[in-house]
């Protein structure tokens, strides 16, 4: 079976524990938080202080996701707010600060992660595999919701695939952007275990039976 991390991003901001709440209740599986600092990406979210808060108000994994430039700076933070799952960008600073990532984020008691935007070889991830309890490949740029799906990514999914199979077996691969009732199927066939879905969760006119239908098998 698949896992769901439906995204906040495109929650309601006013009314954000309601919708925790909701994602509880429909079964899904992790909460997804997308951490923008309006340099490594073009847009701007939340921060340390929302990832406390939704610590505060549910027992769900918390799948934090940081778009932010020299992420080193703050992963012991994000680490302590409550994040159960911490990825970072391999864009976003130099292999050596990504590793040191890697290890400060396991050494603290949290699985750590690595993201690909959609235009990085599954190559670059090579380096931090073993060290890896999850590959994030980006399905459209990251940065804002609502995107269209970029089926050229797959390839890359099957790469990473092939890659974990030698390397690092249990680890998950996870995918983000554009994932809906369409192309859910489409990410399972070609490896993907975790599927983030944002607007299309918040849309669904039943989002219990659009989690159900992302964590069948088929």
């Amino acid at each position: 079976m698949a896992l769901i991390a439906p995204s906040i991003l495109s929650a309601d901001f006013a009314n954000l524990e309601r919708d925790i709440h909701d994602i509880e209740k429909n079964g899904a599986d992790w909460v997804h938080v997308d951490v923008m600092d309006g340099v490594f990406v073009p847009n701007i979210s939340v921060g340390l202080p929302v990832v406390r808060s939704l610590r505060k108000v549910t027992k769900l994994p918390l799948d934090v996701h940081l778009m932010i430039t020299k992420p080193i700076r703050y992963t012991g933070e994000f680490v302590r707010a409550g994040a159960d799952m911490l990825t970072v960008h391999v864009e976003a600073d130099t292999e050596e600060n990504t590793l040191a990532c890697l290890k400060e984020i396991r050494a603290l008691g949290c699985r750590a992660a690595i993201s690909l935007k959609p235009g990085t070889p599954a190559e670059a991830a090579r380096p931090f595999l073993p060290w890896c309890d999850m590959i994030l490949v980006m399905t459209v740029e990251p940065g804002f919701g609502g995107q269209k799906f970029m089926a050229d990514q797959m390839a890359k999914l099957r790469a990473l695939r092939e890659m974990l199979r030698e390397e690092n077996p249990g680890c998950l691969l996870q995918v983000d952007g554009g994932v809906d009732p369409q192309t859910c199927g489409v990410c399972k066939e070609n490896g993907a275990q975790v599927l983030v879905a944002g607007s299309a969760y918040f849309r669904a006119p039943d989002r219990a039976a659009f989690v159900r239908q992302v964590q069948a098998e088929k």
